[in-house]
């Protein structure tokens, strides 16, 4: 049997985690759940299904109808029952609730998300005329608020990229353990910071997703498609001084192929990734904190910088609408638009 791929794993790893919140769920939930398969990532439903749970969670607790029930006693008739203004009070409800000793606080970018799980949920029983009313349709998407953008500066790469070369500022405990992943962590932020990949990207690698002879690496995006990303001189350099490390390794048993280990000789982790991130930007003066994101955010600064072209932006990272790319790029943008101010001359002077 041949050996399952790091997103083979997760994919199957999903699945399980599905299939034991639908066994808390009401038995008509799964028909959605393989009606939304071919499109959707395994990443997604569970996602759904966490929120779905939440909403189901909520009828019981605000509707003294329900207070006897399990949330897996529910009848698909409920759906119907429900109004506008009660998907309103969700929302609401969604801005701090208590499950057993857990706090939850819901912002609006959380209260997005649920109430469009919500909506395709509505929306795969209305159009199969299973109920009559789409009242998920009627309430209106929560309005995010802008936030500001944070990446990090080209003096401040420089000082994190000469922290993980140097091990400046660390205690003898780190300073043992930097002596054997500073190789590796340089390559894999290098190439955070050299390609704009998503961390879950970067530590899906392959050994033989790295190509030198054109300088490219194989990603897998979410929902499953396959990209190429070229790197630069910088990233080579960084990528081909740790593979001559990574040589001398033997992983552990279903890590061979990984490209970026752990100290346990297993594929790295996404939490080990930021963990790492976190670390070494705590050690550099002045650095804001970031996280893998924030990497990603600084690589599509500087190429929308140098190129000015948004498309190629959306395409390089990834984003499927480039009006994500424009919101995330705004404030630069309207810079470069002030810039056209008095280039063109009208009249002769």
């Amino acid at each position: 049997m041949a050996e399952h791929t790091y997103h083979d794993q997760m994919n199957i790893y999903n699945t399980k985690r599905l299939r034991k919140v639908l066994d808390e769920l009401p038995p008509f939930c799964k028909d959605f759940f393989r009606g939304i398969e071919p499109t959707t990532s395994s990443l997604t439903r569970i996602a759904y299904a966490y929120d779905i749970r939440v909403f189901f969670e909520f009828l019981i607790y605000s509707n003294p109808a329900f207070k006897n029930l399990a949330v897996k006693d529910i009848k698909l008739e409920v759906l119907d029952q429900i109004k506008a203004i009660d998907l309103e009070e969700y929302l609401d409800y969604l801005s701090y609730y208590k499950k057993g000793d857990m706090e939850h606080l819901n912002q609006e970018n959380g209260k997005k998300r649920k109430l469009i799980s919500l909506r395709s949920f509505y929306n795969y029983y209305f159009k199969k005329e299973m109920i009559t009313t789409n009242p998920a349709a009627l309430v209106n998407i929560p309005k995010l608020h802008g936030k500001e953008i944070i990446r990090l500066d080209i003096d401040e790469v420089a000082r994190l990229l000469d922290q993980i070369e140097s091990g400046e500022k660390m205690t003898k405990q780190q300073l043992k353990y930097h002596e054997k992943t500073k190789k590796r962590d340089l390559a894999l932020i290098t190439l955070l910071l050299g390609t704009g990949i998503r961390v879950s990207e970067c530590v899906g690698l392959d050994l033989n997703d790295v190509d030198f002879h054109n300088d490219g690496i194989k990603i897998k995006r979410k929902g499953g498609s396959e990209s190429i990303i070229y790197f630069g001189e910088e990233v080579r350099e960084a990528l081909e001084i740790y593979l001559l490390e990574r040589e001398t390794i033997l992983p552990e048993a279903g890590s061979e192929e990984a490209l970026f280990l752990s100290l346990q000789k297993k594929r790295i982790s996404v939490k080990s990734v930021e963990n790492l991130v976190k670390k070494y930007s705590s050690l550099v003066t002045s650095l804001k904190r970031i996280t893998p994101h924030k990497l990603r955010s600084t690589y599509g600064t500087s190429l929308y910088r140098e190129t000015g072209d948004i498309y190629l932006v959306a395409d390089v990272l990834g984003h499927k609408d480039v009006n994500t790319t424009k919101k995330h790029y705004a404030a630069i943008e309207d810079s470069r638009r002030r810039s056209a101010a008095g280039k063109v001359r009208l009249r002769e002077s």
